[in-house]
């Protein structure tokens, strides 16, 4: 069990008090007259425009709970894709896995895990007004960052995909009128290396523009094999996005997007922290489990190659003050894994050796069709048509090695899935400060599978069953929705009261050890969530403060539970029953002079099982009604300051600092104590040297300068409890250099 220490617990529970202190005070509107700064030119805010109501509109007016990062300062704090994002949106939390293919996304504590193909992610991710079908396709790096918007409960109203539990909607930059170009090359400690070049402008005046960059990152890793010497847990990325947009007129804009990333990852499959008895210890020697432990003794190397590639045409067709949009996209996905399952690097008769492979082929086609009405009138609408095709094929292979035999299972299987829906949402302009909200989604969704296995041998043996085939289909019809009021209190305090009902499609369980128990189609998730909201902007736009209270009820919850197949430790996807999760997320932002700017967020989220369905022949125990839902911390924060002097050469020195904390987290949903990570803070800070009239920019940053280790997974392998190692698991430091031209 990972306990921080008592000076640290100290230190975090201060923390923790003066988010506390910042948040009542920032909650409060104040009053004009209170400005502090009386200078010629007012500290302001910058304006933060969202796309969360498929219209760009201010993000202070929006009845949403959303959080809205810079993707610039995603990229200067080296937070390069989905999963590391979650230090700074407290209602965000992500399960990490040896392969991007078992990773997931929760919001306000809820999210599937699942390895299955035959279900849909609870959180959507959305890039570029593309839904991405599975939850692995989202962990590439993102390039050429707007900003990313964590949008909070249900969103089948406005989104293409349903989304039960909220949604990641992330934007890319728009090319320039302008040539532009630029270089970015960062160097950190562990031979971490990334490298961005950007290119565009306009390439016929005022009709065509375009914008090209690409990427190189390589990282040895911070996790030694002690068998051979070699660091693991490092990557291999490199890839190209480029982005072309067409106005043959001011009424019609035709944007084309391709991206092609490139990723090879050595993450091992899990580094021992404890060992549960003196056989496995003694097998594992010289590697000693520990909550900090960094080295693995394993002859079989775990990696992941992994290729995103998609196309995507978007075309915005002014008609009259009726805005027509149209987005048509195809994404592949190819993803093949090499696990070690023993952890070991002997074989023995108590310890056989376990070896994976698994081979992923994804192909998924899109087409929305959406139309906004005009801005100002009685009637505000929104509405849209939605279809997505998905096919995936997988090959898994195992392979148990003992001392005098070897056996070996082989499971061919797939899914195809269609989903079509009609979605909209209506904004009733009662008043100029009062309006009404009313949503309506109608969701079909039709789902196969086919899926056969072979075994050398016909009884079960470690993690292998025996060979099997069947196949099946389902399809179902939802309806979903968001009923709600908005109010002004004035021109800057705006608050809202909103009933949402969410839909999640059916699934099946559909992976390797799929037996004919897991045959039955899971039935969909269903949510009720209410929602109130304050957002103010005050002290002469130098202060924003957003809180939002809710409580969801998720009926039918799919989820994984804990089984065993002959001693090794397996996942089933089930309904689970019911759950619960209620909470209080604030975010604010204050620009307390003109160089000094404060912001954070904070959030206390009570994710619970209210009920549990014990599936038939569980390994794990059942009494879990009234225990926490994995990966959902009762408590996280994110404080964050910025501060820029300015120099009588040109020169601005910029100093940055920030500190995110999490109260204790269970990660098993069998409420295992050894599975438990205890609370921890993670502080980092950067100092920049830049010249913004010539273009440059030099930076020194240091990362978790504490140097806290932490563990994002903790699970367990029966006769050990394993941990996902971070990035950030120990200090260090790095150097990144930026020039425009």
């Amino acid at each position: 069990m990972h306990k921080i220490s008592g000076d640290s617990q100290t230190l975090a529970q201060s923390i923790r008090a003066a988010s506390w202190l910042i948040a009542g005070l920032a909650a409060l509107p104040l009053s004009n007259a209170t400005a502090a700064d009386s200078s010629d030119q007012e500290p302001t805010l910058k304006p933060v425009t969202v796309t969360a109501t498929r219209r760009e509109e201010s993000l202070q007016k929006v009845p949403v709970a959303v959080s809205v990062i810079d993707g610039e300062q995603l990229e200067r704090d080296n937070r390069n894709g989905v999963a590391s994002i979650v230090q700074q949106v407290p209602s965000l939390n992500f399960r990490t896995g040896a392969s991007n293919k078992d990773t997931s996304l929760f919001v306000r504590g809820v999210g599937t895990i699942s390895t299955s193909p035959g279900v849909e992610p609870t959180v959507a991710t959305v890039i570029d007004g593309v839904v991405y079908a599975r939850p692995g396709q989202a962990t590439l790096d993102l390039l050429d960052l707007e900003r990313v918007e964590v949008l909070r409960g249900p969103q089948g109203t406005l989104f293409g995909k349903n989304a039960s539990a909220g949604v990641l909607n992330i934007t890319s930059k728009e090319p320039t009128n302008e040539t532009h170009g630029y270089i970015d090359q960062s160097y950190y400690s562990g031979n971490e290396s990334r490298t961005q070049f950007g290119l565009g402008g306009s390439l016929i005046p005022g009709t065509l523009k375009g914008s090209i960059t690409t990427l190189f990152g390589s990282y040895d890793g911070n996790v030694d094999n002690k068998y051979n010497g070699q660091e693991v847990n490092g990557y291999n990325h490199k890839g190209v996005r480029g982005k072309l947009e067409f106005t043959p007129n001011d009424d019609i804009k035709l944007t084309l997007i391709a991206d092609y990333m490139q990723s090879h990852d050595d993450a091992p499959n899990g580094v021992v922290s404890q060992s549960l008895t003196p056989a496995f210890a003694n097998a594992l020697n010289p590697v000693r489990g520990a909550s900090d432990n960094r080295d693995i003794n394993t002859e079989t190397r775990t990696h992941v190659d992994d290729i995103n590639k998609g196309l995507s045409a978007q075309l915005d067709w002014n008609l009259g003050d009726y805005t027509l949009t149209s987005i048509t996209a195809w994404r592949g996905w190819d993803n093949t894994q090499y696990q070690d399952g023993d952890r070991l690097s002997t074989v023995t008769a108590a310890f056989p050796g376990t070896a994976d492979k698994g081979d992923l082929t994804f192909d998924q086609y899109s087409q929305e069709l959406r139309l906004a009405s005009p801005k100002g009138e009685f009637l505000e609408y929104v509405g849209g048509l939605f279809y997505m095709h998905g096919k995936d094929q997988e090959t898994y292979q195992r392979t148990l090695t003992a001392p005098t035999s070897v056996n070996r299972g082989v499971a061919d299987y797939g899914t195809t899935s269609d989903s079509y829906a009609v979605f909209g949402e209506n904004t009733l302009n009662f008043t100029s400060n009062f309006r009404g909200i009313a949503g309506l989604r109608w969701t079909h969704d039709e789902l196969e599978y086919d899926h056969q296995r072979v075994s050398t041998s016909a009884i079960t043996v470690s993690g292998i069953q025996p060979g099997t085939g069947s196949s099946g289909s389902v399809d179902e019809d939802g309806w979903s929705g968001r009923l709600g009021v908005q109010y002004d209190l004035s021109d800057t305090i705006t608050t809202y009261l909103t009933y949402s009902r969410g839909y999640k499609g059916p699934a099946y369980n559909v992976f390797f050890n799929m037996q004919p128990r897991d045959t039955e189609a899971l039935k969909p998730e269903t949510s009720n969530t209410w929602e109130a909201g304050i957002k103010a902007t005050s002290w002469n736009n130098r202060l924003t403060t957003n809180l939002a209270v809710f409580h969801s009820d998720y009926d039918n919850y799919q989820a994984n539970f804990f089984d065993t197949v002959a001693g090794q430790v397996v996942t089933r996807l089930i309904n689970a029953g019911s759950v619960s999760t209620e909470g209080v997320e604030l975010d604010y932002a204050l620009q307390a002079t003109q160089q000094l700017k404060f912001s954070g967020a904070l959030a206390y989220t009570r994710a619970r099982i209210d009920e549990f369905a014990c599936p038939v022949g569980a390994a794990a125990s059942c009494n879990v009604d009234g225990k926490p839902l994995p990966f959902s911390p009762d408590w996280k924060s994110y404080m964050r300051a910025d501060y820029t002097i300015a120099l009588d050469n040109g020169l601005d020195i910029e100093l940055g600092t920030d500190y995110s904390w999490q109260s204790e987290v269970q990660y098993d949903i069998s409420q295992n104590a050894d599975t438990k990570q205890g609370a921890y803070g993670i502080w980092n800070a950067s100092v920049a040297l830049a010249d913004y009239s010539n273009g440059w920019r030099v930076a020194l940053l240091g990362k978790n300068l504490a140097d806290k280790s932490y563990s994002p997974l903790l699970a367990s392998g029966g006769n050990y409890i394993y941990r996902a190692v971070p990035r950030d698991d120990e200090r260090y430091f790095g150097v990144q250099l930026r020039k425009d031209f």
